[in-house]
C-alpha cells in the first residue's frame, strides 16, 4: 500500500486548501497562517487578503516560505510564536500544525488574536482510540489511495530528495480535542475528514 500511495501521491494537506479558500470571511484585511511551511497556502491567502503573515519554528520552512511569496509585497515571513503576535487577524489557519503545539495555550491566544468576526480555521490529526476513531482511520486507509489515483493518475517516479517537513505524533484524541476546542471556543464545528484528518472552525462573535 505504501508503494501504492508513492506511486498516487497526494497531499493531504494542500488538499484542504480549496475548503479555506471557500470559507473565507467577510472583511480580508490581514491573515494569519501558522507554521506555513512552504509556504504555499500563504500564497494563496495573498490573493485574497490585504496582508498575510506567515509563521514557522523552523528556518528552512521560513526562507523556502519567503521564497515562494517573494512576489507578493503584501506578505511577510515571521519566527514569533502566538503570544508574541498583535491581534486584528480576520482569518488563521492551523494546517497539521495545532498538535505541534501547546493546545490549550494556542486556542486561546487564537481567541485573542482574532478580530470581531474573524475566522479560525483548523485541519487537525488526532490520535486513534474509541472504535470509531479506529473505523474513521480504516475508511481513510481505503479512500486514500482511490484519491491518490484521481489526483495523480499517473504513476509518479520515484524521488529520493523529497522535501520533508518537521512532523510530530498527535498525543490528543478526537474527543479530547472535541473538548478542548468547544471549551475555549463555545460554538465551534468539528468534523471528521479524509486523509485522517478533521476540521474545526470557529467566527469571533462581533
Amino acid at each position: 500500500m505504501d508503494g501504492f500511495n508513492q506511486r498516487h501521491p497526494w497531499s493531504h494537506n494542500d488538499h484542504f486548501h480549496p475548503w479555506i479558500v471557500r470559507h473565507l470571511p467577510e472583511r480580508r484585511h490581514l491573515a494569519l497562517d501558522v507554521g506555513c511551511g512552504r509556504g504555499k497556502l500563504l500564497e494563496t491567502l495573498a490573493a485574497h487578503f490585504d496582508g498575510v503573515v506567515g509563521t514557522d519554528r523552523d528556518a528552512q520552512m521560513r526562507a523556502a516560505a519567503g521564497r515562494r511569496v517573494s512576489r507578493h509585497p503584501n506578505a511577510s515571513i515571521t519566527a514569533d510564536q502566538l503570544a508574541d503576535l498583535r491581534g486584528g487577524f480576520d482569518l488563521i489557519t492551523m494546517i497539521a500544525v495545532l498538535h505541534h503545539l501547546e493546545v490549550e495555550s494556542a486556542l486561546v491566544e487564537a481567541r485573542r488574536l482574532l478580530a470581531p468576526r474573524g475566522r479560525l480555521m483548523v485541519v487537525g490529526l488526532a490520535r486513534p482510540e474509541t472504535r470509531l476513531d479506529w473505523a474513521w482511520d480504516a475508511g481513510c486507509l481505503v479512500t486514500n489511495p482511490l484519491i491518490g489515483v484521481l489526483k495523480h493518475p499517473k504513476a509518479a517516479p520515484s524521488t529520493s530528495d523529497a522535501p520533508t517537513y518537521p512532523t510530530v505524533e498527535p498525543t490528543q484524541t478526537y474527543g479530547e480535542m472535541r473538548g478542548l476546542v468547544t471549551r475555549h471556543l463555545p460554538g465551534a464545528r468539528l468534523r471528521r475528514r479524509e486523509g485522517f484528518r478533521y476540521l474545526a472552525t470557529w467566527t469571533r462573535p462581533a
